[in-house]
């Protein structure tokens, strides 16, 4: 279990790679709420000790997160029935899956995006 400190410093790492994802943009749409974009579309709630991600399409598939880490993760409050769910730092999930987590969250809402407004990737 990853706890204070060491939680938040996971935190600002998942905040770093979120940003680093092409096309991506930090906001702040609504006090105290910092929140990383893609186009005009969220793709993670960047908090000091948590993540809030789109695990999922559909709330079925993003509740396989709530059975195997039922202390870490929850659903979010009102986006929750669309497959949001806020994951702990600060627990049992390692970095590597809230990694990709925060990945599969990325890629859920850019494919939803317009083929127009969706960034280019340069390899």
């Amino acid at each position: 279990m990853t706890t204070g400190r060491a939680g938040r410093e996971v935190a600002a790492r998942l905040g770093a790679a979120a940003l680093a994802l092409p096309g991506a943009w930090e906001d702040s749409p609504w006090e105290g709420d910092t929140v990383a974009k893609v186009g005009d579309k969220i793709f993670a709630f960047l908090g000091e000790d948590s993540i809030g991600v789109k695990c999922a399409r559909s709330r079925a598939e993003a509740d396989e997160w709530l059975h195997r880490h039922p202390d870490d993760a929850s659903v979010m409050a009102y986006i929750g029935r669309h497959g949001w769910n806020t994951l702990r730092t600060t627990g049992a999930i390692s970095e590597a899956e809230l990694l990709e987590a925060l990945e599969t969250s990325y890629q859920i809402v850019v494919s939803g995006l317009p083929r127009s407004r969706r960034p280019s990737v340069v390899d």
